[in-house]
């Protein structure tokens, strides 16, 4: 897929590494990318052998944002608030929010510059983990914008809302370490990509069921869901877990004291 500016490598642990692949622009977003990002998270919410997905940018960044100059030189940006039917996003709001329909986790390892788009869809991951030395910014009211790429759906369950608000309103560039501290990114780390990786497989060791309705049920219930939703939403999920063959595998490898042995999702 790497004539998409995408290129995705998935091990015998089932841990996809998705790859931003536009190296000499920072991997900023151009139209190819749009389209790549949603070919990419379409696929892997239907591969049942996918545990857990790495995102990270080729070369020095993450993902720079906008590609201003290509999107306004007929590059496709009106047809990036289009709503397709059958989503409630736009095409622009879907490289961040879709990485919430791909059930296994996905981790985005943050080096180099994370501005604007770049950094929503690095919300939309599950967990950010960012070199210290990162760039990490909000900064579309650098153009005279405001942030449309998801973020009213992220960033709400990370920080508070003046934290939110300081970030927008300045559109100042916080390194991976603050970041960390805001709340922003989960960790700062030397080398994401890594430990990235490394959380991915131990992830990946799990039971696949499991880490797929943690994951659903932190989603639907974490904002806005009332009590009584979400107290049943627990319950359901359970009862489809107990007695369930990988739940009856995690027993029987965790009481003889020996790696367990799951079946991938269907």
């Amino acid at each position: 897929m790497s004539e998409h500016r995408i290129s995705v490598d998935i091990d015998e642990a089932g841990v996809a590494t998705v790859t931003l692949d536009r190296a000499e622009k920072h991997n900023a977003l151009d139209g190819a990318m749009f389209d790549a990002l949603l070919d990419v998270t379409g696929r892997l919410k239907t591969d049942g052998r996918i545990r857990a997905v790495v995102v990270h940018g080729a070369g020095k960044s993450f993902c720079s944002g906008l590609d201003i100059s290509s999107l306004g030189q007929g590059g496709g940006a009106e047809s990036l608030l289009d709503r397709e039917d059958g989503h409630r996003a736009n095409r622009a709001q879907r490289v961040s929010v879709d990485w919430a329909a791909v059930p296994a986790p996905v981790i985005a390892a943050i080096t180099g510059n994370c501005f604007g788009g770049g950094l929503q869809i690095a919300l939309g991951a599950d967990i950010r983990y960012a070199a210290p030395d990162a760039r990490l910014s909000i900064m579309e009211v650098k153009w005279g914008l405001v942030p449309d790429m998801g973020i009213t759906q992220t960033l709400p369950r990370l920080v508070p809302v003046d934290v939110a608000k300081e970030l927008t309103f300045t559109g100042r560039i916080v390194s991976g370490q603050e970041a960390q501290a805001l709340g922003l990114v989960t960790r700062a780390v030397e080398d994401p990509l890594a430990a990235a990786l490394e959380l991915a497989r131990e992830i990946a060791r799990k039971s696949p069921h499991a880490v797929r309705a943690a994951k659903r049920l932190y989603d639907e219930t974490w904002t806005g869901a009332d009590a009584s939703t979400a107290l049943m939403l627990e319950s359901e999920l359970q009862v489809g877990l107990m007695g369930s063959a990988n739940q009856l595998e995690a027993v029987h490898a965790g009481l003889a004291k020996r790696e367990p042995r799951f079946a991938d999702p269907e």
